[in-house]
């Protein structure tokens, strides 16, 4: 499962993010560090279900009438602070939990009201653009550290005759989340001394913030959108490259509403009905939350999930299944399962997707929708239907 992390200073809003994108009970408080130990849950990317092509619909509980929620992880870890890397706030904390994160969610505070430390001041007074790169910067110094911490081993290793330098950044580098893969693609990259010795510290932290810039890549989240003034978006969305405005308290009131049955609403919609009885004052409430989703085509939190997945992740959504006729499993559900899987994958990638075994006795596989045998080397689409012919049962 794909795991995604929610990073930044403490009080913009994270919690809220989490608590809204799982409906799992966590704390949530206008004051720092309201998150001490990492909450991990289940949250939830949207796609086309393919069940959109047939006369019916498949039936998951994960399939709202073709809307399709696929699982992720969701991490949400103390706030971070200027200083993190040295141990400022429970900054090594933070930094360690996201080692094995697959992308980064910077939540930003876009009302300017929490300062650089977290504490709340008046709406607007603090510039949301000045929090933007420190979460980058403590990352590749926290990164850095670690280099420098194993570099003496390093040294040590390259008295080997047989000592191949690359093969012990590998080694090292794999510790902090990186794979084998992402290694050598940043060392391809990057100019660097082929004797240990020779590195400066400049080398090191050139390669930590290459690592890092593979491995965990970075969308901002502009959070509190429904009372940040506009400019703020305007200038964050000119500062970086991928920002999403959202309300996470918009999105944990409507699923609250929608678990009380007053409103019909899914998760990504840029609007909902109000079904049931409510209060003036929360008709009024729901009434601004619709202006803000008018405004930005929805709450942004779906939104959020849906790119750093889709978009920056490229990944796309596969579903196996046994009956190339009727898209079902042995017990005959309809569309059963989906698999999130890099683009380019292949039916064999898939087949260990879905287990180990059935990735080792991979046959061959059938596109469901063409009814018709692929080759092993074809390169999966979203909304893929695939039988998996395998050896194993």
């Amino acid at each position: 499962m794909l795991s995604i992390a929610l990073a930044g200073k403490p009080n913009a809003g994270k919690s809220t993010f989490y608590t809204a994108a799982t409906m799992a009970d966590v704390e949530v408080g206008n004051y720092p560090f309201t998150t001490i130990d990492a909450n991990r849950g289940v949250s939830h990317v949207r796609t086309r279900c393919p069940c959109l092509d047939r006369d019916q619909r498949c039936g998951n509980d994960n399939c709202h009438d073709g809307k399709r929620y696929v699982p992720i992880e969701l991490l949400d870890v103390a706030g971070l602070v200027p200083g993190a890397h040295e141990g400022r706030g429970l900054g090594n904390q933070f930094l360690d939990e996201l080692t094995n994160a697959d992308a980064i969610l910077h939540v930003v505070d876009a009302s300017g009201g929490t300062n650089e430390e977290g504490e709340p001041v008046e709406v607007g007074s603090h510039d949301p653009v000045e929090d933007l790169d420190f979460i980058e910067e403590e990352m590749d110094r926290w990164l850095a550290s670690i280099v420098e911490r194993n570099w003496e081993s390093i040294v040590r290793q390259s008295r080997s005759p047989d000592f191949d330098i690359d093969d012990s950044l590998t080694e090292m580098l794999t510790g902090v989340g990186a794979t084998e893969l992402d290694v050598a693609r940043v060392l391809r990259r990057v100019d660097y001394p082929a004797a240990p010795r020779q590195w400066t510290d400049e080398d090191r932290q050139r390669l930590a913030a290459e690592i890092r810039t593979e491995t965990k890549p970075i969308i901002v989240v502009a959070n509190k959108a429904d009372i940040a003034p506009e400019e703020n978006i305007d200038r964050l969305r000119d500062a970086a490259e991928t920002v999403i405005p959202a309300t996470a308290d918009g999105e944990l009131a409507l699923r609250r509403a929608v678990e009380a049955g007053v409103v019909d609403y899914d998760p990504g919609d840029d609007d909902f009905d109000i079904v049931g009885d409510v209060s003036d004052p929360q008709e009024d409430g729901l009434e601004r939350i619709r202006e803000v989703m008018a405004e930005w085509g929805g709450t942004g939190v779906q939104r959020a999930l849906d790119t750093v997945v889709y978009d920056v992740l490229d990944q796309i959504t596969a579903y196996p299944v046994q009956n190339e006729t009727k898209w079902t499993d042995a017990s005959g559900n309809v569309l059963p399962d989906a698999h999130l899987l890099p683009d380019g994958s292949t039916p064999k990638d898939l087949a260990y997707a879905v287990h180990s075994d059935i990735g080792e006795g991979y046959l061959h596989a059938v596109d469901a929708r063409e009814k018709r045998r692929i080759g092993e080397d074809t390169e999966l689409e979203e909304g893929d239907v695939i039988k998996i012919v395998s050896s194993a049962k």
